[in-house]
């Protein structure tokens, strides 16, 4: 392992809507570096996001706007092709939307990254990528963006002059091409949390994540992410930060 190796552990949160809950986002808060949270076009009502933002200020994690397709009925999960002004117009309202209430809790927005169906789609579709990029630098040109290595987004935000943060996915299949496996297909979640944790800890030490046909993909990313949504995800963002510890790394934030 690099000597002092620095990593951020992410996590979605703010996710419940209304009545519905899913996650435990006070557990989740005591755990994580950064927080992706929702900002109401896949999940997340206000008085949810707020909550979230006060908890994240008060303990020292950082805010992210997890951007989505306006789909609160599949979750961000279904994979939409929006014109490229509107896409642009809905990402720049979530931002904005989320960091207005980080700053009223005294905390601020400091970093994109977008959610389910439009990450992996923009991963692959530069106009999509494109459209993403130009919300964000319109909102604030130094604002990062957290996506895959060597993605169509990591590719746009970069022509776009923002700052680009590679993470990789300690609950999440990967196909040999580095993109991660569609959740509907074998192998797309881990959810057992010493399989989970040794990946991270394996990603952080090594620079190798394994595909689903065993391939060894290098890579060396800034940011670990575990899903909020996963069954157990508070047990499995435990382990995975247990052990990167073992392993040497200091978790801290990287904006």
């Amino acid at each position: 392992m690099r000597s002092a190796t620095v990593v951020d552990l992410n996590a979605d949160l703010g996710e419940s809507y209304g009545a519905w809950r899913l996650g435990d986002d006070e557990a989740l808060l005591a755990i994580v570096t950064s927080a992706n949270v929702a900002c109401g076009f896949h999940a997340g009502d206000p008085l949810t996001l707020r909550r979230v933002c006060a908890g994240a200020v008060a303990r020292g994690v950082v805010i992210g706007a997890q951007v989505s397709y306006r789909d609160l009925a599949g979750f961000g999960r279904r994979e939409m092709t929006v014109p490229p002004a509107e896409l642009e117009a809905e990402v720049l309202y979530q931002v904005a939307a989320l960091d207005g209430i980080a700053r009223a809790e005294g905390g601020w927005v400091g970093y994109v990254k977008p959610h389910g169906a439009l990450y992996n789609r923009a991963a692959r579709d530069p106009e999509q990528a494109a459209a993403i990029a130009a919300a964000v630098a319109s909102y604030d040109a130094g604002l990062p963006v957290l996506t895959l290595p060597g993605s169509a987004t990591a590719k746009a935000a970069q022509e776009a002059g923002l700052p680009v943060i590679t993470e990789a996915f300690a609950d999440r299949g990967y196909n040999d091409d580095g993109t991660l496996v569609p959740r509907d297909r074998p192998g797309a979640m881990l959810t057992e949390p010493d399989a989970v944790a040794a990946r991270a800890a394996g990603i952080v030490t090594d620079g190798v994540v394994e595909s689903v046909t065993g391939t060894r993909l290098s890579l060396r990313p800034r940011s670990i992410c575990v899903h909020g949504d996963t069954p157990g995800a508070v047990g499995l963002a435990r382990a995975v930060r247990a052990a990167l510890e073992r392993a040497g790394a200091k978790l801290a934030p990287f904006a």
